[in-house]
C-alpha cells in the first residue's frame, strides 16, 4: 500500500498518503475557551472524527489510525474518562451501520482487556459487522501507548525463545515489527497532532519512524474536511526520502514513472 494520486474535489491532484494516524488533541482547551465542561469538547470532537473519515474516503486515504484514549488518559478525573468511555459505546452504535453504508472496516487496538466487557462484546461486535469493508480501514487506537506496543512484543519474541521456537538471534526489526498491534498493515505516511501541541506522546512510536508530521493549531473539534485536505496538501508537497538523497530519490521516481 503506497501514496497514490488523486483529485481533492477542486481539480488539484494531491499525492495522497495511504495511511494517516492522527492525535485528536484540544477537546478539553477548546470547551475551556468557550466556558463548557472539558466533557462538551469529547464530545464535539467526535464530529471531527466523521469529517475525517468522510474526507478521507473522498480523497482516496486506504487507512486512517485514531489515538481515541491512551494507556496514559487513565490517569484523568474519573468524570472524564467515564464520560470518555460513555461517548466511545454511545459513538460506536451510533457510526457501526454508517460505516458500512461507507464501506469502512472499523479495528480497534491496545490493551482492551482494561475495558469492561460490556464494552469488549460492543467493540468485537463492530468488527464483526464491517470487516468486509475495503473502501477504508478505520483504526482505533484505545488504552494504547506505543511503548506498551513495544513491550507486549518483546514479551511475545521472548515467550517464544523460551519455547524453542524462535532463536534469539533471529530477533530482528522484522521480528518486533511482526508482533506490534499493527503487524501485517503498512505504517504511517502521514502524522498529525492538532492542538498547537509538538509531540508525538506515546503513539505508534515504532511505526511512525518514517512519517511525516503535521502539527496543527487548531483544536480538534475544530479540525474539519478543509483542515484535513490542508493537512494532506502539505503532505504532498514533500519529498520522502527514507535516508537517501534528494537526487537519488529523484533518480528511482524517474526510474519507476513517479
Amino acid at each position: 500500500m503506497s501514496s497514490t494520486n488523486q483529485p481533492d474535489g477542486e481539480g488539484h491532484q494531491l499525492r495522497v498518503p495511504a495511511h494517516v494516524a492522527i492525535i485528536m488533541d484540544g477537546n478539553g482547551r477548546w470547551a475551556r475557551q468557550r466556558g463548557l465542561p472539558r466533557t462538551q469538547g469529547h464530545r464535539a470532537g467526535a464530529k471531527s472524527v466523521r469529517a475525517v473519515v468522510e474526507q478521507g474516503l473522498r480523497s482516496g486515504v486506504h487507512m486512517l489510525t485514531l489515538f481515541a484514549f491512551s494507556s496514559e488518559n487513565w490517569r484523568r478525573p474519573r468524570a472524564e474518562v467515564n464520560t470518555l468511555l460513555e461517548l466511545f459505546m454511545s459513538t460506536l452504535r451510533a457510526e457501526v451501520n454508517r460505516l458500512i453504508e461507507h464501506d469502512v472496516q472499523l479495528r480497534f487496538i491496545g490493551d482492551l482487556s482494561a475495558f469492561s466487557n460490556k464494552l469488549q462484546r460492543q467493540i468485537a461486535e463492530a468488527e464483526e459487522a464491517t470487516r468486509d469493508g475495503h473502501s477504508l480501514l478505520l483504526q482505533i487506537a484505545a488504552n494504547y501507548g506505543g511503548r506498551w506496543d513495544i513491550a507486549q512484543s518483546v514479551r511475545a519474541l521472548a515467550r517464544e525463545v523460551s519455547k524453542g521456537q524462535l532463536q534469539a538471534d533471529a530477533i530482528d526489526e522484522a521480528a518486533i515489527a511482526g508482533r506490534l498491534c499493527t503487524a501485517g498493515f503498512p505504517e504511517p505516511d502521514l502524522f498529525i497532532r492538532t492542538g498547537g501541541e509538538k509531540r508525538i506522546s506515546n503513539f505508534l512510536l515504532w511505526q511512525s519512524a518514517y512519517a511525516e508530521l503535521y502539527f496543527s493549531d487548531l483544536m480538534w473539534p475544530e479540525f474539519d474536511a478543509d483542515a484535513f485536505v490542508a493537512a494532506l496538501r502539505d503532505f504532498g508537497r514533500r519529498q520522502r526520502r527514507f535516508g537517501l538523497t534528494s537526487e537519488q530519490v529523484t533518480e528511482l521516481a524517474d526510474a519507476y514513472g513517479g
